[in-house]
């Protein structure tokens, strides 16, 4: 059984940094893509970047282009998302997501997801 805990959320003030870690159990993830997902108050879940457990080919999202980097720790079993020069558009509730293979980003594609951590970005 795949579980996902993410942690790492917070309150913080545009301009700010936070890094979100999410810890994997129920293992092994070879051939696993892994990716971090956001859902703000009344919108859709949206895939914000993905890393493949091998090798390690990342994705990101157009928003956080540049300001975001995700990375893997194998063995730790643990996904990171560490996030820099947040904006108020960045508030959201943060998952964490595992395929088993490849996957359309797309929230759909992906089988197993962590309970949420809530981001909080004043300006």
């Amino acid at each position: 059984q795949v579980q996902l805990v993410e942690s790492g959320g917070g309150l913080v003030q545009a301009g700010d940094s936070l890094n979100l870690a999410c810890v994997l159990s129920g293992g092994p993830f070879s051939g696993y893509v892994m990716a971090w997902f956001r859902q703000a108050p009344g919108g859709d879940r949206e895939f914000v970047a993905s890393i493949s457990w091998t090798p390690g080919t990342k994705y990101y999202a157009d928003a956080v282009k540049g300001r975001f980097t995700v990375t893997r720790d194998s063995a730790k079993n643990t996904l990171f998302l560490q996030m820099n020069t947040l904006q108020s558009e960045d508030t959201a509730v943060y998952y964490c997501a595992a395929s088993p293979g490849p996957a359309r980003l797309v929230a759909g594609s992906f089988r197993y997801w962590g309970q949420g951590t809530q981001v909080t970005v004043s300006s």
